[in-house]
């Protein structure tokens, strides 16, 4: 048969299609997103398991009139093939091509962008509301999955959205819950039977009936959890003030093109539950949709293999094991992570103390806050999160934490530029944020091992303290296995020269003394932000005639910033040349080129230095 998808170069095409068609067109669809990520990495699982929710809803409404707002949007693969963007898809996450995420500035189908989560219940309010108030008569939906209904943000806006009348749409895409082939044909019919009477009066005789025969009891054992999922999410819902329909099987396209008919037609907020499987279609993502959520590339007839472990250890890995070290020897160490157990290195403390672990979810306000609450109780809490997803706990950071002068640590992954997920993941703005708050002391280590020293000088304090790092390995220092500290707000000087002295915050410390080499510059190894080493500073300012500040953060604000007002406050007036990201986001690509083309590797440094300072 002649292949479909490539007729289907926007959702107009595909809703010409007759109805029998969509299963072998979702199909196609399905292949077309694993042979693209399996060659250039990317989210694989769940978007595996929204082909046929991609397909019906693009089919059912007029998009992009009607307005589809994703959530998480690391699920919009087959969103992107079916809106005009097939040919592309070679150039996911690269630079210069497609990016993992929704951007208006791509398409228009992509009316709201969406990298972080929780935000798409809010957005598509305010779209419907628009529509209502500009007179216009079209949808507004919200897809909702991956974990993002965690966060306060998204019941805050079901909270809002059930008095409007307005036409929202809200599509809880449930992928934690698997449907076996049985419970998915019956669960069309039984929510309703569930919810009544009969089912409670049915669910006590068979407890006591079937406990004599143990695989029927196991069965009814199942049978009830998945009807409770039927029955508590619309009593939830619908308090909120929407009509809750479901659950449906979410690969169904039988259920799901006649239910969102439907649902066109009905008046007011509506809320669709659909249960889907990450990973649909690939047994080998279905299997492990953890190891898929974010592949490399691979083979699919192989999948993912070993790969050899680095001589390098990867700052993650560091702290991953600082954790377990100083847990050994704490007993009052807690680790808490919003979500984000695998990625901050966490899963090796959990299962070495799962007493001591906390997963709260997607819920960066409330990690900071539970941690501050534990700290008022004389525990020591470890909060591993994302220097981009710290940005969502700043209020709590500055009034829960700093105000209250909590010891709380923090450590800060993903500092800097992360390449391919792009602006949004990018974590550049840590110590412009952070350094302006009284209390808050924020550390940059230079490599793996002082990594860890800074860990252990950070845990050592009374009040909060921040270790920031970056994505991947640095020089391949190796960590070591004590809990030494370092000394607090101390910066050292690394390399001796003359008259040029390069300040250097964080791992560009290793590029920057390539360059002092060439221009016999004085390197000092910043290590501390805030408290900033003036004593030191001070001797430097005093015996070199030109400093240059280097960070891989925001200029603004960032800190050079810091150095310039300590320089000024010390009445010393040196020219200052600083180094970092300009005023602007930074897109997505191989983090070491985003990293040169805007100057701060070796190369890029020497020749700002000599444009500044030709002589």
């Amino acid at each position: 048969m002649t292949a479909l998808l490539p007729t289907i170069d926007s959702p107009a095409d595909l809703r010409r299609l007759p109805r029998t068609d969509l299963p072998r067109l979702a199909d196609e669809l399905r292949h077309c997103v694993l042979d693209n990520v399996s060659k250039t990495g990317g989210h694989l699982s769940s978007n595996l398991g929204t082909v046929e929710l991609t397909v019906a809803l693009h089919y059912v409404f007029n998009t992009p009139e009607d307005r589809i707002v994703w959530d998480v949007g690391h699920q919009t693969y087959p969103h992107k093939i079916l809106t005009g963007r097939r040919d592309r898809m070679p150039t996911l996450r690269q630079f210069g091509g497609l990016s993992g995420f929704p951007r208006r500035d791509e398409s228009a189908y992509d009316t709201f962008g969406t990298a972080h989560s929780s935000t798409s219940i809010s957005a598509a309010l305010g779209m419907a509301v628009a529509a209502r108030q500009k007179g216009e008569a079209r949808h507004a939906i919200a897809v909702i999955g991956d974990g993002a209904m965690t966060a306060g943000m998204a019941f805050e806006a079901l909270n809002n959205a059930g008095v409007e009348d307005c036409k929202l749409l809200v599509i809880l895409n449930d992928n934690d819950m698997s449907i076996s082939p049985p419970v998915g044909a019956l669960n069309r019919y039984l929510a309703q039977l569930m919810s009544g009477r009969f089912y409670s009066a049915a669910k006590a005789g068979a407890k006591t009936v079937l406990k004599n025969a143990p695989p029927l009891f196991e069965l009814a054992k199942r049978l009830e959890e998945h009807a409770k999922g039927m029955v508590v999410p619309a009593t939830l819902f619908e308090k909120f003030g929407f009509n809750y329909i479901g659950p449906i099987d979410g690969h169904d396209l039988e259920s799901l093109i006649p239910t969102l008919e439907n649902i066109k037609h009905l008046d007011g907020p509506q809320f669709l539950h659909v249960v889907t499987k990450k990973g649909r279609g690939y047994d080998k993502a279905e299997a492990d949709p953890v190891a898929y959520h974010g592949p490399g590339k691979f083979d699919p007839q192989v999948g993912l293999v070993p790969v050899a472990t680095s001589a390098k250890t990867t700052f993650t890995q560091v702290f991953g094991q600082w954790l377990c070290d100083m847990a050994d020897k704490d007993t009052r160490l807690v680790g808490i992570t919003p979500a984000m157990r695998e990625g901050s290195g966490m899963v090796a403390f959990h299962q070495r103390f799962p007493q001591r672990y906390y997963d709260v979810g997607i819920a960066e306000q409330h990690a900071v806050t539970f941690a501050a609450g534990m700290a008022c109780e004389g525990l020591k809490p470890v909060v591993a999160i994302y220097s981009t997803f710290l940005q969502r706990g700043y209020d709590q950071l500055i009034h829960d934490v700093a105000l209250q002068n909590l010891p709380v640590v923090f450590a800060l992954d993903r500092a800097g530029l992360v390449g391919a997920d792009g602006a949004t993941h990018a974590g550049v703005y840590d110590i412009a944020f952070i350094r302006c708050i009284p209390n808050m002391s924020l550390a940059c280590p230079a490599d793996e091992r002082e990594c860890r020293q800074l860990l252990s000088t950070a845990y050592a304090q009374n009040h909060p303290v921040v270790v920031r790092y970056p994505r991947g390995a640095g020089v391949g220092a190796l960590p070591g296995c004590d809990l030494d500290t370092l000394p607090f707000g101390k910066a050292e000087v690394r390399r001796q020269g003359e008259k040029l002295a390069i300040l250097v915050f964080g791992t560009l410390l290793a590029p920057a003394l390539q360059v002092a080499e060439k221009l016999n510059a004085t390197v000092v190894n910043m290590r501390w932000v805030k408290p900033l080493d003036t004593e030191l500073l001070a001797q430097i300012a005093q015996t070199h005639e030109r400093l240059v500040t280097v960070e891989e953060g925001c200029i603004m604000g960032g800190a050079g910033s810091a150095v310039a007002e300590a320089l000024q406050a010390l009445q010393f007036t040196r020219p200052v040349l600083h180094l970092g990201l300009p005023d602007e986001f930074i897109e997505h690509g191989d983090a070491a080129q985003l990293l040169a083309l805007q100057g701060l590797d070796a190369a890029g440094m020497a020749q700002s230095i000599r444009q500044r300072w030709p002589d």
